[in-house]
């Protein structure tokens, strides 16, 4: 049986042995895959370890992304954006390659799982850290008229925007100078969107029909979905459609199908 893991610390709240095992269902695949709860400094053991006895794919989550990404001997285009990697598989040649597939998984829950129009949208960010570096990519490859990344540092922000500014037209700042324009979509990545209240920050315009969209995902709403539904954001999500449709990415990475996730969103979030 070809065998699967997802590695992180914390690792009991994962979804995505769940996931996974609803996938190979339904392309009729057997497969094993298992969460595993890796100590600090035993990540390339266990992750050698895996592929010595046979393993075909890991998933990776925090706080091991980076290391991942060290560890990979082959990278894709899109890992090297990111300077992080979720998915590791071995190549024909036995060498460890390392993909994430967090930006194409936000892009196509936004474009395909919820509607929204990313071509020529005014993009807001809110967040400079390493979620936000993994989906910055993606978003310029849909051609938004514009994408500004708002941080508590700006000098963060600014030297994030510094690495994709010739693909596209980035902006960046602080929280509390958040350019005047016509906002359609607002992704938010800053860690206040996890636990205790939203930061009331000032946006001055919205489009009649924004959007706002949390990286994280809960079973009920976050702070930031709060905050951004009281100030007449039109539709209001977590990030369980990034979850499902990342997961569907790497598995097709493995197994040479993409598997189709509406029935697992709605499993998931009946």
């Amino acid at each position: 049986m070809r065998r699967f893991a997802v590695l992180g610390n914390p690792i009991e709240h994962s979804k995505s042995p769940e996931i996974h095992r609803v996938f190979a269902e339904s392309c009729r695949h057997e497969i094993d895959y298992q969460k595993v709860l890796v100590e600090a400094g035993d990540f390339d053991r266990v992750v050698t370890e895996f592929f010595a006895s046979g393993g075909i794919g890991l998933n990776v989550t925090a706080p091991f992304k980076g290391e991942a990404f060290a560890l990979a001997e082959v990278h894709t285009e899109d890992a090297v954006d990111a300077k992080a990697v979720n998915t590791l598989w071995r190549d024909d040649e036995g060498r460890v390659c390392g993909h994430t597939t967090d930006g194409s998984g936000l892009a196509r829950d936004l474009e395909v799982n919820l509607g929204w129009r990313l071509a020529g949208a005014n993009i807001l960010l809110l967040g400079a850290g390493g979620a936000m570096r993994g989906i910055l990519g993606p978003l310029c490859d849909r051609a938004p008229a514009s994408i500004h990344v708002a941080n508590r540092t700006p000098e963060r922000a600014e030297d994030l925007v510094a690495l994709f500014e010739a693909r596209g037209s980035l902006t960046a700042g602080s929280l509390t100078a958040i350019p005047d324009r016509e906002w359609s979509v607002v992704i938010n990545g800053l860690s206040s969107g996890w636990a205790g209240d939203f930061p009331d920050l000032n946006i001055p315009t919205i489009s009649s029909s924004a959007s706002a969209y949390d990286l994280i995902y809960s079973d009920k709403p976050t702070p930031f979905m709060t905050w951004a539904a009281a100030r007449g954001f039109q539709q209001v999500t977590d990030g369980l459609g990034m979850l499902v449709e990342q997961a569907a990415d790497s598995y097709h990475i493995w197994n040479g199908d993409r598997p189709q996730t509406s029935h697992v969103l709605a499993m998931l979030r009946p």
